[in-house]
Parts: C-alpha cells; structure tokens; sequence
C-alpha cells in the first residue's frame, strides 16, 4: 500500500468510531502481511536454490570432515568397551571378545570398509583387519583372545588398540588435524605429525593464488583502463579480445599453453629464431608455466569489475584536480585510484578464490613441486577413495577464502567510515 492511501486511511480512521477504526486497522494488518507473504513468495525460488546449491554442500562437507560414524555403527561393543580404556595398558579379555563379536557380525562389504578407513589411521592395518575378520566367524567368546592373537600376533600390542580406541568416537577431529599436519598423543596433546606436508602445500597454494592475483592486476588495470578511456567502439573490440578465453574450454586453453611453451615450442623457437636464446629454456613443468597459464586464464575477472567500476568515474574529477593544480600521477593517485578500489577488490578478490581451487592448469603445465591443494583433494577422492580428507582439505580451503574475506570487509569498511 502506497504511503498517501496509508496516510488517508490513517486520517479515516482519526474520523470514525473505535468499531470502523478497529476493523480498518485489521484490514490494513492483512493488507501488510499479504503483502509480505507476496514478497516471500517471489524471493523463494531463489532462497531455495541458494541453498540447494550453495548452503547444503557447504553444510555437508562440513559434516563430512568430521564424520566417523561408519566405524562406531559397524564395531559398537568393540568401540564401548575401548572408551572406558586409558590406552596404555592392554585391553582387557572383554575388549577382545567385543571386537570378534563385531567381526562376526559384520557383513563382508562392512569388514571392507571398515578396514578401509582404519587404513587411513594406520597404513597397514587393512589386511589384518581383513585376516582377523575371517578367523573369528565361529569362535567362542571365551576363545576370542587365543583366536585374535592366533589370526596376528599384533593383537597382542597396545599399538593397534589404540587406533581402534581413536577411531572409535562417531565424530572425530581427526582428519582436520591431519589437514594441518597435526596429530594428537596419548595423552591428547597436539603434535606435528613424522611427515608434514599439507600445510607446505597450503602454503604453495596460497603463494600462487596471490601471485597469480597480483600478475592479473599488473595487466588487467591498464588494460582496464584502456578500455574505459577509448570510444565506445574500439572498446567494444577490446572487449571482444578480453572475452576470447571464455569462448573455450579450460582444458583446451591450458593444453594450448602446454604446446606454446614447450622446449620445441612456438614461444622457444621465436627466442631462438630472434638470437635471444642459445637453447630451449624451460617455460613449462614448472612454476613459470603455472603462472602464466592461469593469468591468461583468470585475468578477464579483474578487467570486468574494475573496467565497470571505470566506467562509471566522472571525467570531470580528473579535470577538477588539473585545475586546482595537482599532477597527473598526483591525481590519479588520490583521486582516480581511491574511486576504482571497489572493482580492484572485487577482482582480486574473484580471482584468488578461482586460483585457490585451480587443478587442472597446474596439473598439465605445473611440475611435482608446482601442484595445489586442489590436486591433493582430487587424489584423495578419485583413488585413496577417503572422502573425510578430501573434505578436510576443502574445508581449510573454505577457511582460508573466509579470513581473506572477512578480513577485505574488515579494511573496506574501516574505509568507508574514514570516509565518512
């Protein structure tokens, strides 16, 4: 309703009895509620899809992280009896006879996947799991010790004991602490674990992402620039030529960088044929390769935002700071740079989350030393088949893209209220 006709029935009901006042109130109450229902009603296909899409995957890898409930729902007496077990001593004749009982009972797919994931606690102990599981299927329970020892002698060492007791637990820490190259003791405390490696290459990931970012800066704002300050139709040429990735595939861009950077290369053969190199140099297999594959790749999402952001800069604050006596590089320093930081951060922000995730481009034209996060994500779940460390890995990454950009809302807000 229209703030005169509110007005008008608000002065209505000045002039009518309390009865008419009452009842235009309570049509006026149902007119503003149908009125939000109607509002809710057309973002709600859009809600939904947000959250079918975005909301729910991010929950559910979440969850997945630090989800361990295969192995307490598959070994309930073995992981009932082993919480109540301070894992130094060995475990008593119950743990043993609760651990066949388990096994026994378990389907043979189930004895597989729990020896599985134990595998991922303790390389190894699949195949006695496996071993174990078969030589139990008819034993006594007053026979499940000899038995277990007689299937491997390493039941008779707290060792093994003691990666049950710490898988047994529905959820578990576990694997975003091996994310971080951490492990926890006997006694609970955290250490690093015999062979970090994660956070080196969290580390790795996150140096490429920015580096990638800042190349993307160093050319996409002057060509950003360009673009804003031509006419309308060479801009819209460049433009043309600035979206010319999009038009194929990724794979295709990356392999087509893959052929020119090779040592018998198009971009080798020019050096060598121009006198500037004796031999092939290497450009591809490494980290020069990565870098400049992927600005090729991502710098179209820093000349877009702040291309926009240009655009809409009046070219009388420039004329306005030459008059009043200030230098080009003066005015464009504090004057036209401050107005494009908007469309800077949303770029750089833009391409260092596409550069976090990146796997194949690094994968073709980067070496064993160049590969990102992502690589070891798709490992873990196209072959190792452990889907808790793959959302483990992902989740640092989610953690990592959620500092940065809380910490970008953090700066540009304290700029808006210096501005102000």
């Amino acid at each position: 309703m229209s703030p005169s006709r509110v007005a008008t029935a608000n002065a209505a009901i000045d002039h009518d009895s309390p009865v008419d006042r009452r009842a235009l109130a309570a049509r006026l109450r149902l007119a503003a509620r149908i009125g939000r229902l109607k509002a809710l009603g057309l973002i709600a296909p859009l809600f939904l899809f947000l959250v079918v899409s975005f909301i729910l995957p991010i929950a559910l890898l979440l969850v997945r992280a630090v989800d361990n409930r295969e192995i307490s729902a598959a070994l309930p007496q073995t992981a009932a009896v082993l919480s109540g077990w301070n894992g130094e001593d060995m475990p008593s004749d119950e743990a043993y006879r609760a651990l066949a009982a388990d096994l026994a009972a378990a389907p043979g797919a189930t004895t597989a996947d729990i020896a599985r994931r134990l595998n991922f606690y303790d390389p190894g102990i699949r195949s006695k799991i496996m071993k174990t599981a078969r030589r139990v299927q008819d034993v006594a329970p007053e026979n499940a010790r000899e038995a277990l020892l007689e299937a491997d002698k390493v039941w008779g060492k707290p060792g093994i004991w003691q990666t049950l007791k710490a898988a047994s637990p529905a959820f578990t820490g576990y694997y975003i602490l091996r994310a971080l190259d951490l492990d926890r003791d006997q006694q609970g405390s955290l250490t690093v674990t015999s062979e970090p490696i994660y956070i080196e290459v969290l580390i790795r990931t996150v140096a490429i992402s920015l580096g990638v970012t800042a190349l993307c800066l160093v050319l996409g704002y002057p060509l950003a620039y360009l673009l804003a300050s031509v006419d309308d139709r060479t801009s819209r040429l460049l433009m043309m030529f600035v979206l010319l990735p999009f038009w194929t595939s990724l794979l295709v861009r990356t392999t087509a960088w893959l052929v020119l950077l090779q040592g018998s290369g198009v971009i080798n053969s020019l050096l060598q044929w121009a006198g500037l190199i004796s031999s092939p140099i290497e450009l591809v297999h490494n980290r020069i390769g990565v870098f400049v594959a992927m600005t090729h790749i991502l710098l179209p999402f820093v000349v877009l935002p702040v291309h926009a952001v240009m655009k809409g800069i009046p070219g009388v604050y420039m004329r306005a700071a030459s008059s009043l006596g200030a230098a080009p590089w003066r005015g464009f320093l504090h004057v036209y740079l401050p107005l494009t930081l908007p469309g800077v951060g949303a770029g750089s922000l833009l391409v260092f989350i596409l550069s976090l995730g990146y796997y194949i481009t690094p994968m073709l034209v980067g070496g064993p030393r160049d590969q990102m996060l992502s690589s070891f994500i798709a490992y873990f779940v196209n072959q190792s088949t452990n889907w808790s460390m793959a959302a483990a890995l992902a989740t640092i990454l989610l953690a990592v893209v959620a500092l940065l950009y809380i910490a970008l809302a953090i700066a540009f807000g304290s700029r808006r209220t210096k501005g102000a």
